[in-house]
């Protein structure tokens, strides 16, 4: 068992913390049972597995799971309650590509809840794949992997620059409106961040400029509402 903060295996998740760190080793971790349970289900091996030496989880489907304090657990969990499993993945066996009809291309979204609940509605109403930019909020940064709740892990992600058209942007207000809109089999909505939008560049790339109807008076859409009511917007038109 695991009793000294000094271990390698500790240490190696405080680093995975940085994006800088996860960047340069190519790993991430994941806490909680759901999401790294949803990592093995995918087929992803851990690097490394820690359990909780008193609140065990997945031991059974763990290879060599480590032991760990719980107090020491604690101090690596950045959950209001600590993690019982957290384990170390390799970024390379996440799924890649723009191979899906449909598809969200993510312009300096920096929110890493937008990004993750946009891999969430990829998920929900895919096939699609995510592409995103630089300056975009890192998915496999805790927040993100949190609230993209395991879609990480069955979603494509792909650079910005790799998202095949028609690029369709998103805009607040003067696009089509996005039930009016024809749409053929294959689709990738453009979205920029809330406050900044898409800037005049992006936009020059995009073959059509598309709006969300809204009855309120609400001025806009959060980016993760406006990404899901899209990609929905797409399947519901499949036969």
């Amino acid at each position: 068992m695991i009793t000294s903060a000094a271990n390698p295996r500790l240490k190696l998740v405080r680093r995975l913390e940085s994006r800088r760190q996860r960047e340069r080793l190519g790993l991430f971790a994941c806490e909680g049972e759901d999401v790294v349970e949803a990592a093995l289900d995918a087929g992803l091996e851990p690097v490394e597995a820690l359990v909780d030496a008193e609140r065990p989880a997945l031991m059974a489907r763990l290879a060599r799971p480590e032991p760990v304090a719980p107090e020491l657990m604690a101090e690596l969990s950045s959950l209001a309650h600590p993690a019982r499993v957290i384990a170390v993945f390799r970024t390379a066996a996440l799924p890649k590509g723009t191979g899906a009809p449909a598809g969200l291309a993510l312009w300096r979204v920096h929110d890493p809840g937008n990004v993750g609940t946009l891999l969430r509605a990829a998920d929900a109403f895919g096939p699609a794949f995510v592409a995103l930019s630089p300056g975009c909020a890192d998915p496999t940064g805790p927040k993100a992997l949190r609230a993209a709740a395991g879609s990480l892990f069955r979603v494509p992600t792909a650079r910005f620059d790799e998202a095949p058209g028609p690029l369709v942007a998103l805009v607040s207000r003067g696009g089509t409106p996005l039930p009016e809109l024809e749409l053929g089999e294959r689709a990738t909505f453009v979205l920029g961040a809330e406050r900044e939008g898409l800037p005049p560049d992006v936009l020059g790339r995009c073959d059509v400029t598309a709006s969300i109807p809204m009855s309120g008076p609400a001025d806009s859409l959060n980016v993760a509402m406006a990404g899901s009511l899209a990609l929905y917007e797409l399947g519901r038109r499949r036969p």
